[in-house]
């Protein structure tokens, strides 16, 4: 896994530095805007389509990590964004801190939990069944969050971004699951081909919400300083998360295979997931300043991780070498 700029990442900032020179406005930003939601639609019945439930049915047994994976994605991750608000001076009246509470509220991400997780030596089964109730569980839970977070703050989730919700993502997904005994086995096998919905989606999300952005006068009222505190925000938000998951469970007595799948799978937050929820909940706003945080946060997961990832995968063969040297030689 490399952890410098990927493609996809270099597609995403291509994305943010055309729609900022070129923005897509008026009548074809409605038409842009409808072929936006087909694709976030069909997203998200792939999504709910190529989720084993015979997976998830067999990883249950694992419920004190899954319970540990949850608390850290849904009520850890919140707890620190609030937190945040209260310790950061002239955070709360950031443009970016919308952005940074939605990340906290966010599903795990699903492919690169796993991996990081068979990189490290985790318990990829566990790793498989966590962050694919994450996403489940996100779909419900994620709204709910959104909707308590920013009443607390004086704002409210609209009846609108709710039928968004039910009708853009939920339907399909279901849908989806009801389908994935019919074609679960054809879209897991043509999983990188399908890959290029899941990044083409994302894309015209970003490209209209940072275009709608910039038409709002985003990069006006944006300054260097915002930037920065973002920044320092995201890292100190995941640094916190991977301590607190590595060091906690291994407190709880979790075995090693066990504590790195809590550790990747409860740090992690889902760009896939949470551009076009972003789209949904907060349609109308500025919704390219919301995702930015999210997107960056993103990069610096994917960095960090794969050097932790590497570092356990070189402890485990270094331990193994070892262990094979201590073994009686057989004349």
């Amino acid at each position: 896994m490399r952890f410098f700029l990927d493609k996809f990442t270099i597609a995403l900032i291509v994305a943010i530095l055309i729609a900022s020179v070129l923005p897509v406005q008026g009548q074809y930003a409605d038409w842009f805007g409808i072929a936006t939601k087909i694709a976030v639609g069909l997203l998200f019945f792939l999504h709910g389509a190529r989720l084993s439930r015979e997976a998830v049915v067999a990883g249950l047994v694992h419920w004190r990590l899954h319970i540990f994976v949850l608390a850290s994605t849904f009520v850890l991750f919140p707890l620190l964004g609030l937190a945040a608000g209260w310790v950061v001076p002239g955070l709360k009246e950031s443009v970016f801190y919308t952005g940074i509470l939605f990340l906290c509220v966010l599903p795990s991400t699903v492919q690169s939990s796993i991996a990081f997780t068979s990189i490290a030596g985790g318990n990829v089964s566990a790793a498989v069944v966590s962050a694919s109730a994450s996403n489940i569980l996100g779909m419900f839970l994620t709204p709910a969050l959104v909707g308590l977070l920013f009443a607390v703050r004086g704002n409210g989730i609209s009846f609108h971004a709710l039928e968004s919700i039910l009708l853009q993502l939920l339907a399909p997904f279901v849908l989806g699951q009801l389908l994935q005994p019919l074609i679960g086995n054809f879209m897991r096998r043509h999983h990188k081909a399908l890959g290029l919905v899941d990044r083409g989606s994302i894309l015209m999300v970003v490209y209209l919400a940072f275009s709608e952005a910039v038409v709002a006068g985003l990069w006006h009222t944006v300054s260097w300083s915002d930037l920065a505190v973002m920044t320092g925000v995201d890292m100190v938000l995941l640094a916190l998360v991977l301590l607190i998951t590595a060091y906690g469970s291994k407190w709880l007595g979790f075995s090693r295979e066990d504590q790195i799948t809590i550790m990747f799978c409860g740090s992690k937050k889902s760009l896939a997931s949470g551009a076009p929820m972003a789209n949904a909940i907060f349609a109308g706003q500025n919704v390219g300043g919301i995702v930015l945080p999210l997107m960056l946060f993103h990069q610096i997961q994917l960095m960090v991780c794969a050097v932790l990832a590497r570092r356990y995968a070189e402890k485990k063969r270094q331990f193994e070498k070892n262990e094979a040297a201590k073994a009686p030689v057989k004349v």
